[in-house]
């Protein structure tokens, strides 16, 4: 991320739309992880893994295998979706309900997955993925690049794209029926295990699209994981964990938090305000900004 230091107009503008990107970015990285928890309940402490996995899956049908971009990463994140799926159907299904465990097994599963990778090699040389379109636009006279523009854009119309699948779908009612009342709508004939294994698919893909919209600007590397995670875990924890409306204004907050944190004091102090803000909405609000989950003195 460039980094603006300064008092001038044209850098306090450049770092509110480098702001908006970063802010973009944590919420696609989250938008997956809240999706699964809100219809499931079950926080997917693979989620980290799942993001390698699509990264370092396109990245070997891109060059080892020789497929093109364009049909590397639609097989990438049916690919990814698949193995959220499975995951539920052959593991989480004889855990559901037991917090602790499903915790346990999905950070084990994701452990496993992640030191696979290194494992395996993906350690010593910088892999990567391909911008979309080279170049860059010119905003206020701030220049974005082609592939940070399209973030904001993905981002914006796959936040569309949803509201517009919960609401007018068969799928999506069924998702909103079970995270709202799953009692209720076991009465209205709705198999829940399919949903949950479905909303865990959905998680997956989720997941991969953020990878491989956002890797192309970064390294692809097996620490990633488990940055992916820390970041999808503050936002929701944030925004409140089930809520979309919560995790949108959260990656806002979260995102210039940090890129004005940059610009002022450095980098290296990005991931302290991420740790900062769960910590104080912990303290203060424990559902989160938009969370619904009862307060402790509401459920004695």
């Amino acid at each position: 991320m460039p980094i603006f230091r300064g008092n001038s107009p044209k850098m306090f503008l450049g770092t509110l739309v480098y702001g908006l990107v970063n802010s973009v970015i944590l919420a696609l990285v989250a938008m997956g992880f809240n999706m699964t928890f809100g219809i499931s309940g079950i926080a997917n402490f693979a989620y980290g893994a799942l993001y390698i996995l699509a990264g370092f899956g396109t990245w070997i049908l891109l060059n080892s295998l020789a497929i093109p971009l364009f049909l590397a990463i639609p097989a990438m994140v049916l690919i990814t979706a698949l193995v959220g799926g499975l995951l539920y159907r052959f593991i989480l299904i004889r855990l559901r309900g037991m917090v602790i465990s499903e915790v346990i097994a999905t950070f084990g599963i994701g452990l496993a997955i992640v030191e696979m990778f290194r494992f395996l090699g993906f350690i010593h040389v910088k892999y990567s993925l391909p911008v979309f379109s080279d170049g860059s636009i010119f905003i206020g006279g701030v220049y974005l690049d082609f592939q940070r523009a399209f973030i904001v854009v993905f981002g914006i119309a796959l936040s569309g794209t949803l509201w517009v699948f919960t609401r007018h779908t068969r799928i999506g009612l069924a998702f909103r029926g079970i995270a709202q009342d799953e009692r209720t709508a076991l009465t209205f004939g709705i198999d829940s295990d399919r949903i949950s294994a479905l909303s865990m698919g959905f998680g997956g893909g989720l997941c991969a699209l953020a990878a491989v919209v956002i890797l192309p600007l970064r390294t692809i590397s097996v620490d990633a994981g488990y940055e992916v995670l820390l970041e999808a875990l503050a936002v929701c924890i944030v925004g409140g964990l089930g809520s979309s409306v919560g995790v949108i204004l959260a990656s806002f907050i979260l995102g210039m938090a940090q890129t004005f944190t940059a610009m002022y004091w450095g980098p290296h102090w990005m991931m302290i305000v991420t740790l900062v803000a769960i910590l104080a909405i912990l303290a203060i609000r424990p559902s989160g900004l938009l969370g619904k989950q009862k307060e402790l003195e509401e459920r004695i």
